[in-house]
């Protein structure tokens, strides 16, 4: 990743879900979206290539929910899992690489990695009501962390994180391990000020953006009416990149697996400007949200670039 990509860097991707489920994927399962990653490969490379049309600038790999202990619990080896894991990169990375050879626009891929909540797939990653030690979340992590790095993503993403504990024991190992590769982390919300779990989200801001590989911090799949309140919080600690990708306001059913929209949920349209007016630097959209969105935060972007 270049510092020039870097810094010009404003436009993140939409729902992978959202994205999948348009095009009949199935992802009320515990393996969620990854579920593609054995059975759909083309559908996967169809909603990041969509994305990058739309004017993706970064792109989230399909490895949110991919890890190995969820793969082990439904039949497959360890071997299998990994690769079904490095495959989550590749296609991401070959969206990518044949999106610049036809237009010249090169993008970056950051590989995700969810919280342990996301494997528990009962809606933990909005409550962070898990108590593991470092130890233990080393034991969940460690092997996809390993399997990711091998990929040669160009960042990583800690993403839907609903409590501090994990972040810092995932950015402890990879201060050991591979400390020069751009890692940005964000947080789920009980409110404005706490992370899922309570802890405040300033407290958590300075403890993760302390770390010098940590490019940007903020918040995701949390309603768009609490991301301009998080932002001037975030921006009152730390003067790293600020990013943002909200959902549309609706409402994470863990029974059914499905997302209930919300009959409040903001116009996502109108909040762009106030985003980026109170702090952020990259924006995108989580779960509900598609191409539509991430078209009109590109066109913000872009009118923002003329005027200046």
């Amino acid at each position: 990743m270049t510092e020039k990509i870097f810094n010009n860097l404003h436009v993140l991707d939409g729902a992978m879900s959202t994205e999948l489920e348009k095009r009949g994927v199935a992802t009320n399962n515990k393996l969620w979206t990854a579920k593609a990653l054995i059975d759909d490969i083309e559908a996967i490379y169809e909603v990041h290539s969509a994305y990058l049309k739309a004017g993706a600038q970064m792109i989230l790999t399909n490895t949110y929910q991919a890890n190995v202990y969820a793969f082990e619990r439904l039949g497959y080896s360890r071997k299998q899992a990994e690769t079904l894991i490095a495959i989550g990169i590749l296609v991401a990375k070959k969206a990518r690489d044949d999106y610049e050879l036809k237009t010249g626009k090169h993008a970056v891929v950051a590989a995700t990695i969810g919280p342990y909540g996301a494997y528990l797939a009962d809606g933990s990653e909005y409550k962070g009501d898990y108590l593991l030690n470092t130890a233990q979340y080393l034991d969940f992590h460690v092997s996809r962390l390993q399997t990711i790095l091998k990929q040669d993503p160009d960042c990583l993403a800690l993403e839907t994180q609903p409590k501090l504990s994990e972040p810092l024991a995932i950015l402890e190992w990879l201060k050991q391990k591979q400390s020069t590769l751009p890692v940005y982390v964000s947080f789920t919300l009980q409110g404005e000020k706490t992370l899922s779990d309570g802890t405040k989200l300033q407290e958590a801001v300075k403890k993760v953006a302390s770390y010098p590989q940590v490019f940007a911090v903020g918040v995701n799949c949390v309603a768009p009416d609490l991301v301009e309140k998080a932002i001037k919080k975030i921006r009152q600690v730390t003067t790293k990149k600020i990013i943002v990708y909200p959902n549309l306001g609706s409402v994470y059913d863990p029974t059914t697996k499905t997302w209930q929209k919300s009959d409040n949920a903001l116009p996502f349209t109108q909040l762009i400007a106030k985003w980026h007016t109170a702090g952020a630097d990259i924006i995108g959209g989580c779960c509900t949200t598609t191409t539509e969105q991430i078209e009109q935060i590109a066109a913000y972007f872009k009118d923002e670039q003329k005027n200046k």
